[in-house]
């Protein structure tokens, strides 16, 4: 196999450059978090920068897949149901992602099949080489040319070896090839576990994973080492040899208590300095991480702590509710406290001990989903946080959880209900637009994507957000019923949030004369949540929750170390 330079010939300023990130050994090393790092430290040198998953799965989006095969769904800007690395890409460069930053295998032969079927190819055998890997590579192209933006950072889901990959690693192998290798860098990502028995660190699963990269036409630039601890120069050089690689492209990816101090692990190693100066040599300002070096302090030093408990039926699963942790993780940091999350499954709620846990909670929370499994153990525990002054959060589902059971325990509406959960239900406060009632496809009747809301004066949620119109995210298909409403807000429901036209309710809470924090929110706001700027709602939850905890003499001081994160 021809070998080519290891330095790039010089850059042309303004062209973008495309970054590209595999794993090999075994997968969850934390390719989704390696991509964000670097993104963040290109952003601090003041670089345009985005990012793009590609997933090797033949679904067309994870819309519809169990959380449980696939963690959360991220719903992006323009709405885009999307694989969860795109929150971590948002939540590192603060950077907005987009239908074109989310690429599946399904998708990619979706859209190559309908060509077929359409005559677009003129009789054509269509195969995998060239058509399936030219429409990636068109893909990867949309990026630089809709964003016109320096650098292109593309994660390749799966690990090096899977059959699923094989598209997509053709299709970066070729990609060199149309815009020239001196504006394409490789990135390798891989483990070197320690073997207990032994007493040391193992190369051999590195060696073995760069050779097959190589065995498909790919020479990385640089390897990305995850491992425990601290590489030791002996082994980083062992590894070199092998990877045919200078030292100081072989990077030490240690484990760390935060995800978010990995940005400055690899800035101590480097690793921005060598893409920039070494691979593209580009000048480039000093990285400004003073934002993102007090953030990560302020999390280590935190001594208070709070509890939420997060009601749900998918809790066996994090990253099931994995943006909705990381909000409240953002508020934690802002408050200068530790938020401990009480995972409670929906259907467990009604048990002693369960509702004797959520009694002891110092805010609960739950967060969207779809379907009927565990919904009613979710008015229990918003009748409990109402009931007992608990400061509530309600998130999609959550809002008509909130909904349903103030109907139910407050208006007089015996049997009130989503017609989601009851079609029979006597009393409707949640149901499907009449222009939705006729829609058959799976996802049809989603609302997606980005919103105009509007904030009613005298509100607590106008005073959370300051501004008269947000816009947030939606996930949803069922609204609360206008028929029903006027009924609702004459028992003491505030709908504080409706669409522009006040068509539709996106908002509900209760006065504070009546609670100290109960609101719900029919959008998302845990998608737009940053650790430098957390969501309102979850900032204001915590808050709720630290005094909540303050009154009832349950603040607790940390004397222990903070727990690696997931």
């Amino acid at each position: 196999m021809a070998q080519h330079p290891r330095r790039a010939a010089t850059s042309t300023a303004g062209e973008t450059r495309f970054i590209f990130i595999t794993g090999g050994v075994v997968s969850s090393l934390g390719k989704g978090i390696a991509a964000a790092s670097i993104g963040r430290l290109l952003v601090t040198r003041g670089f345009e920068v985005q990012l793009q998953k590609f997933d090797p799965y033949i679904n067309v989006d994870p819309g519809t897949m169990s959380p449980y095969q696939h963690g959360e769904v991220f719903v992006t800007e323009d709405g885009a149901e999307a694989d969860l690395d795109l929150g971590h890409y948002e939540r590192f460069t603060d950077a907005n992602t987009s239908r074109a930053s989310n690429v599946t295998a399904g998708g990619i032969y979706n859209t190559v099949i309908r060509r077929e079927r359409r005559g677009d190819y003129l009789g054509a055998t269509v195969q995998v080489v060239p058509h399936i890997t030219d429409e990636i590579k068109q893909r990867i192209r949309l990026m630089a040319e809709s964003s016109e933006v320096d650098f292109v950072i593309t994660e390749i889901g799966g690990t090096v070896g899977d059959i699923e990959s094989l598209p997509f690693l053709e299709a970066i192998r070729q990609f060199p090839v149309d815009v020239g290798r001196r504006c394409c860098m490789f990135i390798h990502l891989t483990l070197v576990p320690y073997i207990g028995h032994a007493g040391e660190l193992k190369t051999k699963p590195t060696q073995h994973s760069v050779n097959e990269l190589r065995r498909i036409g790919i020479a990385p630039d640089m390897v990305v080492c995850r491992s425990e601890s601290l590489l030791s120069g002996e082994i980083r050089r062992k590894i070199a040899l092998f990877a045919s690689l200078p030292v100081q492209a072989v990077v030490s990816a240690r484990d760390v208590p935060d995800i978010y101090q990995v940005p400055l692990v690899f800035r101590a190693e480097g690793v921005d300095d060598y893409i920039l100066h070494e691979h593209f040599e580009l000048e480039a300002k000093a990285p400004d991480l003073r934002c993102w070096e007090a953030i990560t302090g302020r999390a280590s030093e935190a001594r208070r702590s709070v509890r939420i408990a997060l009601v749900g039926k998918y809790v066996k699963l994090a990253d099931a509710y994995l943006s909705v942790v990381e909000a409240l993780r953002h508020a934690g940091v802002h408050h200068g406290c530790k938020v401990e999350v009480e995972w409670v499954d929906s259907e467990s709620v009604g048990e002693e001990d369960v509702d004797a846990m959520l009694t002891r909670a110092d805010g609960i929370l739950i967060p969207g989903g779809f379907g009927g499994r565990g919904f009613e153990g979710k008015i229990r525990a918003a009748q409990i946080a109402r009931e007992l002054r608990i400061p509530y959060l309600g998130i999609c589902l959550g809002m008509h959880v909130a909904v349903s059971e103030f109907a139910r325990h407050v208006a007089g509406m015996e049997g009130a209900n989503s017609t989601e959960m009851d079609p029979e239900t006597p009393f409707a406060v949640i149901d499907l637009l009449p222009e939705q009632k006729e829609i058959a496809d799976m996802g049809g009747t989603m609302r997606l994507g980005a919103d105009p809301v509007k904030l009613h004066d005298s509100t607590r949620v106008r005073e959370l957000y300051g501004e008269a119109v947000v816009y947030e995210r939606h996930r949803h298909r069922y609204e609360v019923n206008n028929h029903l409403r006027r009924r609702l807000e004459s028992a003491g429901l505030v709908c504080s949030g409706t669409s522009p036209d006040e068509r539709l309710v996106e908002v509900v809470e209760l006065r504070p004369d009546q609670h100290p924090f109960f609101l719900a929110s029919q959008y998302h706001p845990e998608f737009k949540s940053r650790p430098e700027r957390p969501a309102p709602l979850f900032r204001e939850l915590v808050g709720a929750a630290l005094a909540h905890a303050r009154t009832t003499e349950r603040t607790t001081e940390r004397t222990t170390e903070p727990a690696p994160s997931r």
